[in-house]
């Protein structure tokens, strides 16, 4: 798989969680999709129907301002994104941990695997210590 392959399957998908559509994000995992954020509460989820309620909430609790692209790294049938999040989380609930809702700025890793130009396997590592920092919480 190409890198223009590789960049088309994980863009398709930051998209539609930009525009917050769940059923859009859903349509660029694959129906067995294994997904983890690591160190968040409820561990990892296969399939799009496991997947889905976290989306909601994600989608639910946060409200971007942007994203800086940082680095990509490319291998066969897989991709490491690196970006800055900016935005607000309501709660401060973003991944399972409870805190305040406010505006962050955080670095977030996302390991992508890429089957017939979907993603098979997403794995997101975030500076939960940072949001914490920043919303006055815990990490």
């Amino acid at each position: 798989m190409d890198t223009r392959a590789l960049d088309a399957a994980v863009n398709a998908h930051f998209r539609a969680e930009a525009s917050g559509d769940v059923d859009a994000v859903l349509g660029t995992l694959t129906e067995d999709v294994r997904h983890h954020v690591v160190g968040a509460t409820f561990g990892p989820l296969v399939g799009r129907a496991a997947v889905r309620p976290f989306y909601e909430q994600v989608i639910a609790d946060t409200k971007p301002s942007g994203v800086t692209p940082l680095h990509r790294w490319y291998g066969d049938g897989f991709v490491v994104d690196e970006m800055e999040w900016a935005g607000w989380l309501a709660d401060g609930r973003l991944f399972g941990a409870p805190g305040r809702s406010g505006r962050v700025t955080f670095r977030m890793l996302h390991v992508f695997e890429v089957r017939d130009g979907l993603i098979s396997v997403e794995t997101v590592y975030a500076d939960h210590a940072a949001i914490a920092a920043q919303l006055g919480g815990q990490s």
